[in-house]
């Protein structure tokens, strides 16, 4: 069983912290920035996105809780934000910690956000996957997600 909820404030640290090593990393495989270039982009990103920190009126932050030994467990993170007009949401992340990978909760996460979505109005869910992240593709076409473009990118000027 796996639950979605509001991140706490106390939480939200360990996320940031979390957040820049992981979509730094990112960066800087999938557009050849220095692994420094790519912390400080993270970290503007989410100061863009958070600049009161969870308070935010246009992105959601939640943590992906599974029941595990009869305890709930928060195995992950997911960032979205809805356009209500279009009746949409865009996935910023959505991460499962390592050790509970392969184990469902991805899949489970992905099932209840769909319902909760639902409840609301939403009738899209759209998201970026980086091209290297095999994983992460697999789960979202497995969850019934369809590839509706390409993002490409070229490093210009450099020798």
């Amino acid at each position: 069983m796996v639950v979605l909820r509001n991140m706490t404030l106390q939480e939200y640290p360990v996320y940031c912290d979390y957040f820049i090593d992981d979509y730094s990393k990112e960066i800087a495989e999938n557009y050849g920035h220095s692994i420094e270039r790519a912390t400080e982009l993270a970290i503007k990103e989410l100061n863009k996105s958070f600049p009161n920190g969870l308070e935010s009126d246009q992105h959601d932050l939640l943590c992906i809780e599974a029941e595990i030994n009869n305890e709930l467990i928060v195995v992950g993170y997911l960032w979205h934000s809805k356009n209500i007009s279009e009746h949409s949401t865009f996935i910023y992340d959505f991460y499962v910690s390592n050790e509970y990978r392969g184990k469902g909760f991805g899949k489970q996460a992905i099932c209840e956000l769909e319902s909760q979505l639902h409840a609301e109005g939403i009738e899209q869910i759209k998201l970026r996957v980086a091209y290297h992240n095999k994983q992460a593709f697999k789960l979202y076409k497995d969850s019934g997600f369809i590839i509706t473009g390409y993002s490409l990118s070229k490093k210009i000027g450099v020798v």
